[in-house]
C-alpha cells in the first residue's frame, strides 16, 4: 500500500468526526498562506523603502525622508510621514512620538489580522478529535453489547482504533497550526519592531537637529 492509500485509508476509518477536523486543517492553511504572503510582501516593501532613507535618517535630512515619504507607500514611510507632518503643528517630541505611535498601531491591526484564529481552530480541531474518539468510543461499546461473545474482542479492538483515529488527525492539525500561528506572531513582531525603530530614529533625528540648531529641511 502507497503512502497516499494509507492517508486515504486513515481518513475513511476516521469516522464522521474525520471531516470537520479536515476542514479546519483547510482552513487554518488557507490563512497561513496568505498571511505569511501578506506578511512577507510588507517585510521586502520596508526593506526596499528603509534602504531609500537609511543616509538620510543618519544625517538628519527629513526633506529627503518626507519627500521618500510622499511618493511611497510603504508602512515604515507612512509611519514617519505622520511624524514628520505633525512638525507643522507642533515641533514637541512627544506629539510627534504620539503621532507615530498611532500609525503603528493602525499597521499592527492589519499585520496582526486573522493570523489569532490560527489559536482557535487548533483547539478546535483538538476538541473535535477527542470529541469523535468519544462518540466513537460509545458507539463501538453500544455495538459489541449483543455481539456474540466470541467476537467481542476482536469487534471492541477493531472499533476502538477507528475512534483513536479521529484524537491522531485532530493533533496532526492542532500541532501545525500552533506552529503556523507562532511563526506569524513572530513575524508580525518582527515588521512591528522595524516599524518602531524607524519611528525612533527619526525622533533621535529630531532632538538632534534641534540641540544643534540645524534646519528641518536641510
Amino acid at each position: 500500500m502507497s503512502f497516499f492509500d494509507s492517508i486515504v485509508a486513515f481518513l475513511q476509518n476516521g469516522g464522521t468526526f474525520i471531516y470537520p477536523i479536515a476542514l479546519v486543517l483547510v482552513l487554518g492553511l488557507a490563512i497561513t498562506i496568505e498571511r505569511w504572503l501578506y506578511l512577507s510582501s510588507i517585510q521586502g516593501v520596508n526593506k526596499k523603502a528603509f534602504t531609500l532613507i537609511q543616509n538620510a535618517l543618519k544625517t538628519g535630512d527629513i526633506s529627503t525622508i518626507d519627500h521618500h515619504a510622499k511618493s511611497n507607500d510603504a508602512p515604515v514611510l507612512n509611519v514617519l510621514k505622520s511624524g514628520i507632518s505633525r512638525l507643522s503643528d507642533d515641533s514637541r517630541r512627544e506629539d510627534v512620538e504620539y503621532a507615530m505611535e498611532e500609525t503603528i498601531m493602525e499597521y499592527m491591526l492589519r499585520l496582526e489580522k486573522r493570523t489569532p484564529f490560527l489559536a482557535i481552530l487548533a483547539n478546535i480541531a483538538t476538541l473535535l478529535g477527542l470529541l469523535g474518539t468519544i462518540m466513537g468510543l460509545i458507539a463501538a461499546f453500544s455495538a459489541v453489547a449483543n455481539a456474540d461473545p466470541a467476537e467481542k474482542a476482536n469487534l471492541l479492538s477493531a472499533s476502538i482504533s477507528v475512534a483513536m483515529n479521529t484524537t491522531a488527525f485532530g493533533l496532526i492539525t492542532a500541532i501545525p497550526l500552533i506552529l503556523f500561528h507562532s511563526g506569524l506572531q513572530t513575524k508580525t513582531a518582527t515588521i512591528t519592531d522595524s516599524l518602531e525603530m524607524a519611528g525612533i530614529k527619526l525622533l533621535n533625528t529630531l532632538s538632534f537637529n534641534k540641540q544643534t540648531g540645524t534646519s528641518r529641511g536641510e
